[in-house]
């Protein structure tokens, strides 16, 4: 799972998208990323202050970031629309994003390399 990871960020990189990666904390035999939530949050703010978007497509199911969601929308008038994924949806993402949607693994299929 972590090379697959891995391996999609770089392609998204090579796309131009900017990654900013977390750390890998190992519990239990699971592997959980940490710290992504923050810098998420923290560029979703500057992101609105300095004018750098309209709207901020958020692609994470992690309700941490709901307080940042919740400020630029309220106090700097910018939307968020929230995508996730059918496996492990966010209802509390939908409920305060501007808009959102689900995508199933079927909506995805026609974009992934075998």
């Amino acid at each position: 799972m972590e090379k697959g990871q891995q391996k999609f960020l770089a392609n998204l990189e090579l796309e131009g998208f900017s990654i900013k990666r977390g750390r890998l904390m190992y519990d239990g035999g699971s592997i959980r990323e940490k710290g992504v939530d923050v810098k998420l949050s923290i560029d979703l703010v500057v992101g609105a202050v300095d004018k750098l978007y309209d709207t901020a497509i958020v692609i994470s199911s992690d309700t941490d970031l709901i307080p940042a969601i919740q400020y630029v929308q309220k106090a700097l008038g910018k939307r968020v629309e929230y995508v996730g994924f059918s496996a492990r949806p966010s209802f509390g993402m939908l409920k305060q994003s501007t808009a959102g949607r689900i995508f199933s693994k079927e909506d995805i299929k026609d974009f992934q390399k075998d």
